[in-house]
């Protein structure tokens, strides 16, 4: 679990629960804006930018062994289209939910004298904090399971040509000639023959020809 001092009730994401109290039952409703914090999002596809409007519907329930807290958080994402690689727009809806444990309360909410030994429950586990909660990597998680991961400017979106970068949406009937030079040669000796049967067709007589004839006269 880590210290106390970490939490900074001035931290716009972090929640002070003394006036929720501890009696099991009672609730709060919160609702606030705040600026988003840095890389909010999938890093280099999309996300949220620093210092956007960042609006939390918040509601904090008391249990035995903490609070319950379950929120909306909505905001306007940016990103790349994966495909043609255009901006992209679009408006987040995360939702999220999450028990912050007291640290001097067992799964049953019973009192105990020191926080769990098992390492791994502990990791698992969210605590309050001299009565303050950390919205923050609960609300990061929940952000990256709403954006999408391949997120695109249009579902029809073509992409990019792969030969000249042309936006292929913009120009469906872009296309590019291509020869397969396996068959370069096969075009030349056709050109060639070409050639041939253009001569003969126009009355051209090769001179070993008439040399024939006339020793035949």
């Amino acid at each position: 679990m880590a210290s106390n001092a970490r939490l900074d009730h001035r931290n716009p994401l972090v929640i002070d629960t003394h006036e929720l109290g501890r009696r099991p039952g009672a609730m709060q409703r919160l609702t606030r804006e705040v600026d988003a914090p840095r890389d909010l999002g999938i890093e280099g596809v999309v996300g949220v930018p620093e210092g956007a409007p960042l609006e939390l519907d918040l509601r904090l329930e008391s249990v035995m062994e903490g609070v319950l807290v379950t929120g909306t958080a909505r905001a306007s994402a940016k990103g790349e289209c994966v495909r043609c690689l255009e901006p992209v727009g679009l408006e987040l809806e995360a939702d999220f939910q999450e028990m912050f444990s007291y640290p001097d309360a067992d799964d049953r909410g019973r009192v105990i004298a020191e926080p769990g030994d098992d390492a791994e429950d502990d990791e698992d586990r969210q605590y309050i904090e001299d009565g303050l909660i950390d919205l923050e990597p609960l609300l990061r998680d929940a952000v990256v399971l709403a954006l999408p991961m391949q997120p695109v400017c249009q579902d029809d979106c073509q992409g990019l040509c792969s030969e000249c970068g042309a936006r292929l949406t913009d120009a469906p009937d872009h296309h590019h000639d291509a020869v397969d030079i396996r068959w370069a040669a096969l075009q030349g000796l056709a050109d060639t023959m070409s050639d041939g049967e253009k001569d003969e067709m126009s009355g051209d007589v090769p001179r070993s020809a008439r040399a024939d004839e006339k020793q035949e006269k």
